[in-house]
C-alpha cells in the first residue's frame, strides 16, 4: 500500500473532527416496585400523647395485684361479673382533667405521657394508692357500745362509725376488732386504662362538664351558646324535675367558671313549649 493510501484524506479528518462524541449510556431509572410504594404507605402514624390539663375520656379497670381480684371498673358488665356491681352507679367512660384528681391521684399523676387511644398498664405501689397499713387504724371496741348504735357485727363486715367505715376483724369475748386501714391498703394497684377521647375547644369541653354533673343524660339534648363574659345552657324539658338538678347545675357553673376564667356568669334556661 502506498504512502498516500495510508495517510488519511483532509475529508476523513474533518469527518472524524464533526462527529459527535460517544456518550456513555444512561442507566435507566429504576422503576418503583408497588411492594415499596406498600411499604411507604404502611408507615406508623404515631398517636398524641397525653397531657397535663388535657380533658379526656378515659376507660379504667383497676385489680389487687397479689389477690387479682378487681375493685374498680368503668364497664358495667365486668363490674357485674366480678360481683362489684353498684346499683346507685353510672358505668362508661369517664371524664378525667388530666392532673385535677378527680381519680385516685396515683393513676392521675401517671395519666400525662400515656398515649391517646392506646391501652396502658400503669402499676401503682401502696404509697400512691391507698397507702401503707397502720397499727394505729386497728382499734378494739365492746361489743355493746356497737349494739346500743343498732350494729350488729360480723367477721368480715363493714361497719360505720362517727362517719367512719371499719372492717370487723374479729368478734369474742365481748369485744370487736375493727379495722379501719382501707381494704386495700398496702397494697400495689395495676390498672389497665385508655383514654378513647380528648375534648378540644370551648364548647366539647363545656359539654363534657355538663356530662359529668348531668349523669347518663344525652348531651345534645342540652343547648349552648358562648358568649364573650357568658354561657348560656338550655336546659333540656325532659329533666326538669330530675333528682338534685339545682346541685347539678351548681356543679356545672363552678367547673366552667374554674376552667374558663373568661367566663363570669352561667344563664340557665328552662323552655317549656305547648304540648301538642
Amino acid at each position: 500500500m502506498s504512502e498516500e493510501e495510508k495517510a488519511p484524506t483532509e475529508e476523513a479528518e474533518e469527518e472524524k473532527a464533526e462527529a459527535p462524541e460517544e456518550q456513555p449510556k444512561e442507566k435507566p431509572k429504576k422503576k418503583r416496585t408497588a411492594k415499596k410504594t406498600k411499604k411507604k404507605a404502611k408507615k406508623k402514624v404515631e398517636k398524641p400523647v397525653i397531657a397535663e390539663g388535657d380533658f379526656i375520656l378515659v376507660e379504667m379497670m383497676g385489680r389487687a395485684v397479689e389477690t387479682g381480684d378487681v375493685f374498680d371498673t368503668t364497664d358495667e358488665e365486668q363490674a357485674k361479673e366480678e360481683g362489684i356491681h353498684d346499683e346507685n352507679k353510672t358505668y362508661g367512660p369517664k371524664l378525667v382533667v388530666v392532673g385535677e384528681g378527680w381519680i385516685l391521684k396515683g393513676l392521675d399523676d401517671r395519666l400525662a405521657g400515656l398515649k391517646l387511644e392506646e391501652a396502658a398498664e400503669v402499676e401503682i405501689p401502696p404509697e400512691d394508692a391507698f397507702g401503707e397499713r397502720s397499727p394505729e387504724n386497728v382499734r378494739t371496741m365492746p361489743y355493746r357500745v356497737l349494739r346500743s348504735k343498732g350494729i350488729n357485727p360480723a367477721v368480715g363486715g363493714q361497719v360505720e362509725i362517727d362517719g367512719r367505715t371499719a372492717m370487723v376483724r374479729s368478734v369474742g369475748a365481748g369485744r370487736v376488732q375493727l379495722d379501719y386501714n382501707h381494704p386495700l391498703a398496702g397494697r400495689r394497684i395495676v390498672y389497665q386504662v385508655k383514654a378513647t377521647r380528648r375534648y378540644e375547644g370551648e364548647e366539647e369541653k363545656i359539654r363534657a362538664l355538663i356530662g359529668r354533673r348531668f349523669l347518663g343524660i344525652d348531651l345534645d339534648m342540652f343547648k349552648l351558646k358562648l358568649l364573650k363574659k357568658k354561657v348560656r345552657i338550655v336546659i333540656p324539658e325532659e329533666i326538669f324535675f330530675g333528682e338534685n338538678i339545682q346541685i347539678a347545675k351548681r356543679g356545672v357553673a363552678l367547673d366552667i367558671q374554674r376552667f374558663f376564667p373568661n367566663v363570669d356568669e352561667i344563664e340557665y334556661n328552662e323552655v317549656i313549649k305547648r304540648s301538642a
